[in-house]
């Protein structure tokens, strides 16, 4: 089993790294999704018990108090951040520029949902799954 500090990659493509433990997580550790988002946390085997997920674009979650995207608040993180573009000039992603996808097509976060062929593909038109 799997023991000590290291790294494993799941079939997904998300990689832990960190303490391991009988072939668990175990100790500090982190799990590096392939989306650039990532979660720090303290593991007992297997299980997180406390931890930080933060964001592609470096949004870290904070589960008291959270006000990004909610009912009052409607501005994309790139806007909290970096402000408001001028007027005239809209911002419809955080993103910024954003991804070009056909027309008639659906952005899905990880590619994008053409509904004529009922397909999600990635960002280079590579096949990602049936929908």
């Amino acid at each position: 089993r799997m023991e000590g500090h290291g790294f494993y990659k799941l079939p997904t493509g998300t990689e832990y790294r960190g303490a391991l433990w009988d072939g668990m997580f175990h100790g500090e550790g982190e799990l590096l999704f392939p989306n650039g988002s990532r979660y720090r946390a303290l593991w007992h085997r297997g299980i997180p018990t406390q931890g930080k997920f933060v964001f592609a674009d470096g949004l870290e979650y904070e589960e008291k108090n959270w006000h990004y995207c909610d009912g009052y608040d409607r501005r994309f993180y790139t806007e909290i951040c970096s402000g408001f573009k001028p007027p005239g000039i809209p911002q419809l992603t955080n993103l910024d520029p954003p991804r070009t996808i056909p027309e008639g097509c659906y952005d899905c976060g990880d590619g994008f949902y053409n509904p004529e062929t009922r397909v999600i593909v990635d960002y280079e038109l590579r096949f990602l799954r049936n929908a």
